[in-house]
């Protein structure tokens, strides 16, 4: 198990106690819950004399799901760890449908006005609503990692691709070329763009090989949109024939794509780092090349905590990580702010909107509830609820969904913090 995070009674962080040390604090009545998700415990008394190993915060920024770590550097121990699952691509898909509906209304009602002037400008450091999410979610959880743990330093992969070396291989004077880091970046890079299967055979599970689109002995080059990856026997019957040739025109296409993915990262790294900057705590950054050649040398299986565990130089020799059962973390909005349902068509479908208490709860907030033996869901259910102006909640359990569960019989074990828990 993961150590429990802990403060004391000034709310000042301490080590991480084991889960067996948490039981005996709770059970001596030292301790009480902080806490329920992430758990987290506060003592009953000051501890200003205690004394501290600071921690590492590794953090893997993602397009999709970032990672986060608690290392301590000393003993190599992984402390803590966490998975955020982000929600920017929702957010996209919310402002492109508000974007249709307000455009829809406008041409049906107020064709004849004139546009408004675009005169407006941008702030200094202005990001899309769906970047500006995923940098929050990590700059969120570095900040409360910081209130309930003992960091001491940073450590965050700055850039996934390093788009110098990608486009420029043969440029000299830097490491990862010519070092022990030669070639990771291109072939992580394309890994991830081609799904980590042959470009060809599309199998997967097999020693892949860089492969040229168009073939160098008749003029292709090292740079990365012609290079794709290919299993032995397809390299070796393609040969010296172009990828058009050997019946695949449209790998030429697919590989000039941007990845988007890698392209979302890559657009915040310079504001992520200024938001960690903010904390003022020693700042280490790495690139990708480097986590994934950390994880081959302790021979580490990829998942977005184990690479948060791996990022940066500092990395020490053996990692302890065997014991940790990271929390699966998801970001999910607060409230919608939109005012009332509309149809496709944009034409209201529904009563505007209430406030967003029903009798006393809030939809995310984490409860306890206790279903007596003669209503329809008898039992003790304990997770994430939504609220219903009708008392009838629905609780989200780590087993399953119920359904139609009275508030009466509800207890808040922990309010709504616009994220939802899961540990793996």
């Amino acid at each position: 198990m993961s150590r429990v995070l802990i403060v004391d009674q000034q709310r000042r962080p301490l080590m991480p106690c084991t889960p067996a040390r948490a039981r005996l604090l709770l059970k001596q009545k030292k301790a009480a819950v902080l806490r329920r998700c992430p758990f987290t415990l506060i003592l009953h008394e000051s501890r200003s004399e205690a004394v501290v190993q600071p921690l590492r915060l590794k953090i893997d920024p993602g397009s999709k799901v970032s990672g986060l770590a608690l290392v301590n550097d000393t003993s190599g121990e992984v402390v803590w760890a966490a998975e955020v699952t982000h929600r920017g691509e929702q957010v996209h898909k919310d402002l492109q449908k508000r974007a249709g509906v307000r455009r829809g209304r406008r041409q049906r009602h107020t064709w004849y006005r004139p546009a408004r002037y675009l005169n407006r400008r941008r702030p200094k450091g202005w990001l899309p609503p769906s970047l500006e999410s995923r940098v929050q979610n990590v700059e969120t959880w570095t900040q409360r990692l910081i209130f309930w743990a003992p960091v001491g330093s940073l450590s965050y992969e700055a850039v996934r691709f390093d788009t110098q070396a990608l486009q420029n291989p043969e440029i000299e004077g830097t490491q990862y070329q010519h070092g022990t880091l030669a070639g990771l970046e291109v072939k992580e890079y394309l890994l991830l763009k081609w799904g980590q299967r042959c470009a060809y055979c599309e199998k997967m599970g097999l020693p892949l090989q860089l492969e040229h689109i168009i073939p160098k002995i008749r003029g292709g080059s090292n740079r990365v949109t012609n290079l794709t990856l290919a299993c032995e026997q397809c390299n070796g019957k393609k040969g010296n024939q172009t990828a058009e040739e050997f019946g695949f025109p449209h790998l030429q296409a697919q590989a000039k794509a941007p990845l988007k993915d890698a392209a979302a990262v890559n657009s915040t790294r310079r504001v992520l780092h200024q938001r960690l900057m903010r904390t003022g705590l020693p700042i280490e950054a790495s690139s990708g090349g480097h986590t994934k050649w950390n994880r081959g040398e302790r021979d580490i299986a990829k998942t977005h905590w184990l690479d948060a565990a791996n990022v940066g130089p500092s990395t020490p020799a053996r990692l302890l990580f065997q014991h940790v059962r990271p929390w699966l973390i998801e970001a999910n909005r607060r409230q919608d702010r939109q005012l009332c349902l509309v149809n496709a068509l944009g034409f209201p479908r529904s009563k505007p909107k209430k406030k967003s208490p029903k009798h006393d709860f809030r939809t995310g907030d984490i409860v306890r509830a206790v279903v007596p033996a003669h209503l329809e869901n008898p039992g003790i259910y304990v997770g994430r609820m939504a609220a219903k102006a009708s008392g009838a909640f629905t609780i989200t359990t780590k087993q399953r969904k119920v359904s139609d569960i009275g508030y009466r019989y509800c207890t808040r074990l922990q309010h709504t913090d616009g994220y939802s828990y899961l540990i793996k």
